[in-house]
């Protein structure tokens, strides 16, 4: 027997069990294995189901080019797809993503825009501006849009729900995913509810993304957005794609334990994958430990493989750069917050603000930074160092607004970042990064605050 193309091999991938990481947590725990797909990931699926609905319908013509925003593995399955097809592709990815993935596209023929990623996603600079402006500039092109087109969920309801149905037996209780584009956990949760409604879907997100508390709350927090590293879950939108009826639960997962997980797959499990496999193990896990008993099985979806992070959490010096090593213990944000007891009053000032009111309000505070809000929105940051520095050439910007000379907004981070990652983010233009508690409070940590939980 042989194939017509390689997109004839996309699909029926193993389902494997996990005997090491697990240890001392009840119940079955599965994984399904996506790097058996062709292009390595599970958005092969969805990337040949959106392709073959829009030439059904006819948005996609022969000779045409396809245009997508995708963190890699979508970009990967399309350009394998369209290969087989006959079109061309360009694909627009933020910054974040590892460079094995950008190689990997033009590799395989794709033209591929790197955006910024520390942009909001209306922004025309995002990934997914970048790519609606190509597709309306370029004639006889297609856009998918993995957030919002149902061909996604579908691809899943179609193929991963019946194959993890298959070959459980019927017998799966629970099945995990991490939630980004949403297609792979709704699509598949649809299914295997419609087979038993009693299976229990986790969701998997990330800190820094809006998922667990819209699920909880019914509100979009723009506050909940920060950036963070972990690639392939979690979004600063909602795509239509997430159908929040069909997540039961959300677990999130920090960027380091994520990244600790993934290497412990491919020492303790021999599963070379990627870093939202070590997201999604982590989180489930977490969940696992309270919630199943001996009869419950659960199925955790492992979307790629590990080559597309060579240089990054499988890089032991990318590794040590980022206080990801799993050898040492340290304390939390939340903890030198808590440490302060109350004693790290949070002031700001207004973009409008003249320098000179800030240098006053500077000494007078005994501080030498400040974050800039526009309402409730930290908009930037100012130091005394830029302020020095732009008065030695300006003197006359003392009567200016701060907006005028202010740098980019301090970064959020998680409660539960450990003081090495908050130090690794520390830098000549990162002199403090910003807290919100469980209570919607603002906190900030300098570097005095980490030189001193060091040495404390």
């Amino acid at each position: 027997m042989y194939y017509n193309s390689i997109i004839e091999t996309i699909g029926n991938t193993p389902i494997v069990r996990l005997n090491n990481v697990n240890r001392g947590i009840r119940g079955t725990i599965l994984v399904k294995v996506e790097y058996f797909n062709p292009g390595n990931s599970m958005k092969d699926r969805m990337a040949l189901k959106m392709i073959e609905d829009a030439e059904k319908d006819g948005r996609l013509k022969p000779g045409g080019t396809i245009i997508e925003g995708t963190s890699g593995n979508t970009g990967m399955g399309l350009a394998l797809t369209a290969i087989a097809k006959g079109y061309k592709c360009i694909f627009t990815l933020a910054d974040k993503q590892s460079q094995e993935k950008i190689d990997i596209l033009r590799a395989v023929g794709a033209e591929v825009i790197v955006c910024p990623t520390n942009v909001a996603s209306d922004d025309p600079r995002s990934y997914y501006s970048v790519a609606r402006k190509l597709n309306q500039d370029i004639p006889n092109s297609f856009y998918p849009n993995q957030y919002d087109n149902l061909s996604n969920t579908l691809a899943h309801y179609e193929t991963t729900g019946p194959e993890i149905w298959q070959q459980t037996e019927g017998k799966i209780t629970h099945y995990a995913a991490g939630v980004g584009t949403g297609g792979s956990m709704c699509g598949t949760a649809k299914y295997l509810k419609e087979q038993n409604p009693d299976v229990v879907s986790v969701g998997i997100d990330t800190y820094g993304s809006v998922f667990k508390k819209y699920k909880e709350t019914g509100v979009f927090d723009e506050n909940e957005i920060y950036p963070y590293l972990t690639e392939g879950i979690g979004e600063d939108i909602l795509p239509k794609n997430v159908d929040f009826d069909l997540i039961d639960h959300f677990i999130k997962v920090t960027d380091k334990d994520g990244a600790i997980m993934t290497r412990r797959l491919a020492r303790e499990e021999g599963l070379f994958v990627g870093w939202s496999c070590g997201s999604a193990v982590h989180g489930a896990l977490e969940y696992a430990r309270e919630h199943l008993s001996d009869d419950d099985m659960m199925v955790i979806i492992l979307p790629d493989h590990g080559t597309r992070y060579l240089g990054k959490i499988y890089n032991d010096n990318w590794m040590k750069d980022h206080g990801f090593y799993e050898a040492r213990d340290f304390a939390t944000a939340k903890d030198i917050i808590t440490g302060k007891n109350g004693r790290d009053q949070l002031f700001t000032v207004s973009r409008e603000t003249r320098v000179g009111d800030v240098i006053r309000m500077l000494n007078s505070n005994g501080i030498d930074q400040v974050p800039v809000v526009d309402g409730d929105h930290f908009v930037g940051s100012i130091t005394t160092g830029k302020i020095l520095e732009t008065l030695v050439e300006r003197p006359e910007c003392k009567d200016e607004p701060v907006d005028n000379i202010m740098d980019d907004p301090m970064p959020f981070v998680a409660m539960d970042n450990t003081l090495d990652v908050l130090s690794s983010m520390m830098n000549k233009n990162t002199k403090a990064v910003l807290v919100r508690d469980n209570n919607d409070e603002v906190h900030i940590v300098t570097q005095h605050d980490l030189l001193a939980a060091i040495t404390s």
